[in-house]
């Protein structure tokens, strides 16, 4: 195909690769093959194969490239010169061949083609080729081919015995059909030329000849003893032995074979390796040892002594390189390798014990390459030398070519790759064609004025360690022409304008010089493409002028190209780049990034910290742009940087008294004549958080959790889940046991909530044990805490569970530091004790709590007791404030089977915190008497959408003892001041520290400014809110109130 129809088909070749990527391995490799012959081929490089016998006569035609490389679809009218094309080789080498530099037909030429001269150091077995390259010129068709020429064999050699006498000696006790071996004759010629037969001529009828072929192709003759011997009747036979080959015509010749008749020795020896495969470097040192071969004789005596030898077969060269010691089968360098010479030998070793037979084995030699070989460095002209030394026009194109780089190291692997590159920046390249060959071309343009003449080292390295590398000289020179183009005296110029400039004012003055003289030193100044449209040159004097007026604020700065053109035909022309630099003046007043500015500040900020920041921004530039802010309308309760733009209080904030500030700021530059802008500023206090951690699991005070005796300590028996509604460090919790576990027999995790048992359980242990767990989160200043009562059943396992309902229900009634101990009762009698040891406690509760209930209402409000006359119904609101549920409770007793009473019985509770440095506790030793809720019927399900509390409706809300009167805010500021106690407001409540729940009067409600929420109880008259903080009263220990919406 032609050499575009080729590019078509690789760009084809490479879109079929990108649509199917889903290809197999095989299917890769094929494209891969392809793709890699495309780049080849675009490189122009190519090669071509011929086949050619030996021996052939001179002027005779091998090809025709013009046809064979499709080159005569190219017409002629596209090209500058005539297609020609040029032998590549070596100055001094006499080709073998010849090409018509006009029509591309090879030709045989007079040296004579001798494959067994060209291939002497190949296996007889290999293919012979001879290479030469063609550059086909002119540079718009240029490539290089590659010509392999196969030597085709001729048989033009008479196989030879290596000898024309050959003795040998025959036993007398040989049987019948024993076979001798025969020294083989050598032909250098290859295939159906070589030796392909031998005859036995005048046999006499005692002897015949069979010929065999050994595992590596070659032909042996043996000789056969076809009747008995007698040598005492006849010691002595000669006849002859032909060889011939297979060529035509047919070749021959023949020996004298003299066959001696000895006495028998009946054992051959035996190698004890036929075959061994060794490889030593060729640096080797004479006397080393290649390998120990081993042959054994049966016999004895002198018939068992084994003597070594090369057969006749080894080459000449492995002959010469090594040494066999007859006696010991020691193989041994005699003289120094050399790999580049011969890479292998095939030494065909004979151990004979004085017998016909000797055994055989086969040693090959593999020498292996070591880096002696200096890189060589080939340079073969496609441009002409005159006197040595290449010449070219400074106007010569990129790309052209100047000669052809052979490089050849003759190590093999790393040691022979090799490397070709110049020592030193030049405008040329060596661009790589074959693995081997490089094209010294044009890399850049050439230019007399700057380099008349170039002296190119190329260096030439292996990959070997240490690498060896070789250099050569090439000489070129530069032939002048007339290419000075314009130059200007600043090829950067940089010019500065004030803005709001006059249309038409001149800026500057731009100059260039022609090193050419008469009219290619006239020169004309233009404006670049690039340049813009305020902007004017006198294209003959090089005055810049700027047309319009000029604004910093829309652009700084303008850079653009002038161009210097000489009256040269061509013309030249070349450009410098010009920067001109708006400078500022005061015509922009300060911007604010908003009109109007909202800020949200915690009620808690202390004095003096950070509100917000204020952004003033000036298009100008300098002194002009710097803004410095001020607040307007004496203000006194905030300030403002007149720098940075932050705000700061000089109050402290207290969202109950006012919510919000208004004020403005102003923001003043510098300039000569300042200007000036106001923003209005809105400050909005916001409340700070204030949810408390809830309790998820377990889900009411009242469950218990089996925890069997045989549990290894270290295992987690219960994991407590509570959940709090901030986010940050406020939602972090922190677990710890503040109550219970007397016994020390338990621990939790201050992370997770997971409790542990901390020693084995005996048999003291048995029973129900209580644990006070405190959920409190990391919340600053003042953290929110929970509690919830954890129920843990130390038994085998729970045979009654009605009678451990009735132990966790008196286990509430008990004081913190009691646990109730007791054996899960398997015998009825046990079971009738404890059933009524359960309906006498349950009795004395009932009274307790009737009698307790009878003392608070004494204690109540004349005013409350007289709206409690008037209703018939009291209502309770549940500690779940969202969920607004409004448990009716009747004063009168209902009984009903299988179910709880009806009425709310409470026992009601004191909380004392004593402060410990007890860290399991977290610093706090409390007791509590906790309430009793009997009634079970309306427990449900954690809602996780409401407002959170502490259990379900009906469970006692035990976290409200511990609530915290500080709400933390969602963000973070870091306070400059001490922090204000204005916020913690104590309400006093009544000693006993009863639960006092809302009447149907009064409504409970929450009331939230996002992101902040308060809780208040409204009322019919008035509202008010209830902030809660920790009231100390006149005790030892620290007791903490509780919050609480009452009926007024």
């Amino acid at each position: 195909m032609s050499f575009i129809n080729t590019q078509v088909f690789c760009e084809l070749i490479q879109r079929t690769i990108t649509i199917v990527p889903g290809m197999d391995l095989l299917s890769g490799t094929y494209i891969f093959a392809v793709l890699l012959a495309c780049v080849v081929f675009q490189s122009g490089a190519q090669e071509k194969n011929y086949t050619v016998r030996e021996e052939m006569p001179e002027n005779v035609l091998i090809g025709d490239l013009l046809k064979d490389l499709n080159l005569s679809l190219i017409p002629d009218k596209s090209l500058t010169t005539p297609m020609q094309f040029k032998l590549v080789y070596k100055t001094g080498d006499v080709p073998l061949i010849r090409i018509e530099e006009g029509t591309g037909e090879i030709f045989t030429t007079g040296a004579r083609i001798d494959r067994e001269k060209l291939c002497a150091g190949i296996l007889m077995d290999a293919r012979c080729f001879y290479e030469v390259e063609v550059a086909v010129l002119p540079d718009e068709i240029f490539r290089l081919v590659k010509i392999r020429f196969m030597i085709e064999d001729i048989n033009d050699n008479s196989p030879l015995f290596p000898a024309t006498v050959i003795n040998i000696s025959i036993p007398e006790n040989s049987a019948i059909n024993s076979r001798y071996a025969l020294p083989a004759a050598i032909d250098p010629d290859i295939g159906i030329n070589g030796v392909q037969n031998y005859q036995l001529i005048k046999g006499q009828s005692i002897f015949g000849l069979d010929v065999i072929e050994t595992p590596e192709g070659d032909k042996m003759p043996q000789l056969i003893v076809q009747k008995e011997l007698d040598r005492e009747e006849k010691d002595t036979y000669v006849m002859k032995v032909k060889v011939e080959d297979g060529g035509f015509p047919q070749r021959s010749s023949t020996a004298i074979l003299q066959i001696s008749v000895s006495d028998t020795n009946d054992n051959h020896p035996v190698f004890k390796e036929s075959e061994i495969e060794v490889s030593i470097p060729e640096n080797a040192p004479v006397g080393t040892s290649v390998t120990q071969l081993h042959a054994t004789d049966a016999d004895i005596g002198e018939n068992a002594k084994i003597n070594f030898f090369f057969s006749n077969l080894v080459s000449n060269i492995a002959k010469r390189l090594f040494h066999l010691n007859t006696t010991t089968g020691l193989i041994t360098i005699k003289e120094p390798l050399d790999r580049e010479e011969s890479p292998n030998h095939k030494l065909l070793v004979l151990a004979s014990d004085g017998g016909l037979m000797p055994a055989r084995a086969m040693v090959l030699v593999n020498v292996t390459d070591i880096n002696d070989n200096v890189p060589s460095i080939d340079i073969r002209y496609i441009v002409n030398p005159i006197n040595g030394t290449v010449v070219l026009s400074e106007n010569a194109p990129l790309n052209t070519k100047i000669a052809l780089i052979t490089v050849t190291d003759k190590d093999a692997d790393h040691n022979g790759r090799v490397t070709c590159f110049t020592d030193h920046e030049v405008p040329f390249r060596l661009r790589p064609v074959f693995s081997n060959q490089f094209l010294l071309e044009t890399a850049a343009y050439l230019d007399y004025e700057s380099t008349r003449e170039y002296a190119i080292k190329l260096l030439a390295a292996d990959a070997g360690k240490p690498p060896l590398n070789q250099s050569s000289m090439l000489l070129i020179k530069v032939k002048d022409e007339n290419d000075n183009a314009p130059v200007f005296t600043q090829p950067f110029i940089s010019i500065s304008v004030p803005e709001n400039n006059f249309p038409g004012a001149q800026l500057t003055k731009i100059s260039a010089t022609d090193a050419d003289s008469g009219r290619n030193a006239e020169i004309s100044y233009l404006l670049g493409a690039d340049a813009p449209s305020e902007f004017n040159l006198d294209y003959r004097t090089g005055i810049l002028t700027a047309v319009k007026k000029l604004d910093r604020e829309k652009q700084e700065k303008y850079s653009f190209t002038v161009l210097a053109k000489d009256n040269g035909i061509p013309p030249l022309t070349t450009n410098a780049t010009v920067l001109v630099t708006v400078l500022d003046q005061n015509d922009n007043s300060p911007i604010f990034t908003h009109n109007e500015y909202n800020f949200y500040v915690p009620e808690n900020l202390p004095r003096h910290g950070t509100v917000g920041l204020i952004t003033v921004t000036d298009p100008d530039y300098g002194e002009n742009s710097a803004v410095t802010l001020s607040i307007l309308d004496v203000n006194d309760d905030f300030t403002i940087d007149p720098q940075t733009g932050v705000i700061r209080p000089n109050i402290s904030f207290d969202r109950e008294k006012q919510e919000s500030y208004t004020f403005y700021v102003k923001a003043e530059d510098g300039g000569r004549v300042s200007r000036s802008s106001t923003a209005k500023v809105t400050i909005n206090v916001v409340d700070v958080n204030d949810n408390k951690p809830v309790f998820v699991v377990p889900s009411s005070n009242y469950s218990y959790e089996l925890v069997l005796p045989s549990t290894n300590p270290g295992t987690v028996v219960f994991t407590v889940v509570a959940v709090d509604n901030d986010t940050g460090m406020n939602a972090e919790l922190h677990y710890s046991i503040v109550g219970g576990n007397t016994k020390g027999l338990f621990i939790i995790d201050h992370t997770t909530g997971n409790i542990t048992l901390k020693d084995k359980c005996i048999a003291a242990d048995l029973g129900l044990h209580r644990l006070v767990v405190k959920a409190k989160d990391l919340g600053q200043p003042d953290s929110l805490f929970n509690v919830v009562i954890i129920n843990l059943f130390v038994n085998e396992s729970v045979t009654n569970a009605t009678l451990i309902h009735e132990l966790v229900r008196k286990n509430i009634e008990t004081p913190v530091t009691q646990n109730i101990e007791t054996a899960d009762a398997t015998s009825p009698t046990s079971d009738y004790v404890k059933i009524m040891v359960a309906i006498v406690a349950g009795t004395i509760t009932v009274i307790l709590v009737i009698f307790i209930t009878a003392v608070v209402r004494c204690r109540q409000s004349p005013h409350l007791k007289a709206a409690q006359k008037n209703k018939q119904n009291s209502e309770w609101v549940t500690p779940n404030p969202e969920s607004r549920q409004m448990i009716m409770m009747k004063k009168k007793k209902k009984k009903k089977k299988k179910h709880a009473p009806k009425n709310l019985l409470l026992n009601f509770v004191h909380i004392e915190e004593t402060k410990v440095d007890d860290a399991d506790n977290d610093g706090n030793s409390i007791t509590l008497d906790l309430p009793i809720e009997l009634e079970e019927q309306t427990m449900g399900k954690y809602n996780w959408g409401t407002t959170p509390t502490t259990f379900k409706p009906d469970s006692p809300d035990l976290a409200r003892h511990y609530k915290s009167a500080s709400p933390q805010p969602a963000f973070q500021i870091q306070p400059e001041t001490p922090l204000n106690s204005k916020h913690h407001i104590i309400q006093e409540l009544p000693l006993d520290n009863t639960f006092v729940a809302c009447d149907s009067i009064s409504k409970c409600s929450s009331s939230s400014s996002d992101p902040y929420s308060v809780s208040e109880c409204s009322y019919p008259v008035t509202t008010f809110k209830t902030p809660v903080s920790v009231h100390n009263r006149m005790t030892d220990s620290k007791t903490s109130t509780i919050e609480i919406c009452s009926e007024i």
